[in-house]
């Protein structure tokens, strides 16, 4: 069963120098930009993060300094890479957790405004837990039939996710082949930012996710401790988890 589009996808995976969102660096980005005439773009592409790959990052996609030496910089392909994503719904394996909140930092460290906030994320993992909680090598032979070879290699595992997912539409009747239903389903929280530190409730109020203040309402902590918004702008988050914070400040001024 093939996917329902109405405008481009996008699957994708990021290899990089480690998890931390606000530290670490792309060294390989790979994607396949499906189009909605079933024309499908492959693209994968080494990257120098400028500083050292440190050897258990090295150890899991097996991506040294020497390998990416001579690669352009993020901030060299930033522009052209956006270009590549404008229009498209977006999709990977732990992608709205990881990938997706990688590439946004990315971007903002290459002064490259991407609006995210276009896209629908379809990510693959969320759908997977839900129907045979795994990873996605126990994807790939449960849904393929297939041992994933070369395992942790961007370009394989962005294969083997969008052959998943187009094997978890024929295995489950009941999954929607359109993607705004397949990125409602595919969502963890209802989040605001990338991240879920912040997270809508049922009346559409930005909710606080994390720390002393998870479960309360965000605009009202805001309001009644006037130093959390400065510990958050000076703190460990991404810049969409500050700019998150700031739309909300910003309203409490009007």
């Amino acid at each position: 069963m093939e996917l329902t589009l109405k405008k481009p996808i996008i699957f994708f995976d990021l290899e990089t120098t480690g998890v931390n969102i606000t530290h670490d660096r792309i060294v390989e980005i790979s994607l396949i930009k499906v189009m909605p005439n079933g024309e499908e773009i492959r693209r994968t592409r080494r990257i120098n993060p400028e500083m050292p790959i440190p050897k258990e990052s090295t150890d899991i996609h097996h991506i040294t300094d020497d390998d990416v030496k001579d690669a352009p910089t993020f901030r060299q392909v930033a522009k052209s890479l956006a270009q590549m994503f404008a229009g498209s719904d977006i999709a990977g394996f732990n992608s709205n957790r990881f990938d997706i909140p990688m590439l946004d930092q990315e971007f903002q460290r290459a002064d490259v405004d991407f609006d995210f906030s276009k896209a629908r994320f379809v990510d693959v993992q969320t759908i997977f837990h839900k129907k045979e909680p795994r990873n996605l090598v126990a994807a790939y032979r449960f849904y393929c039939g297939k041992d994933l070879e070369a395992a942790h290699s961007a370009n394989a595992d962005t294969e083997a996710t969008y052959e998943v997912l187009k094997a978890q539409l024929d295995h489950y009747p009941d999954l929607p082949q359109e993607i705004e239903k397949l990125a409602e389903f595919s969502s963890q929280n209802r989040n605001v930012d990338f991240m879920g530190r912040l997270i809508y409730d049922d009346s559409r109020r930005e909710v606080i996710n994390f720390g002393k203040y998870k479960g309360q309402v965000a605009e009202e902590v805001l309001r009644r401790d006037t130093g959390y918004y400065d510990w958050i702008m000076k703190g460990d988050f991404t810049k969409n988890t500050k700019d998150c914070f700031t739309r909300i400040k910003l309203r409490l001024k009007k």
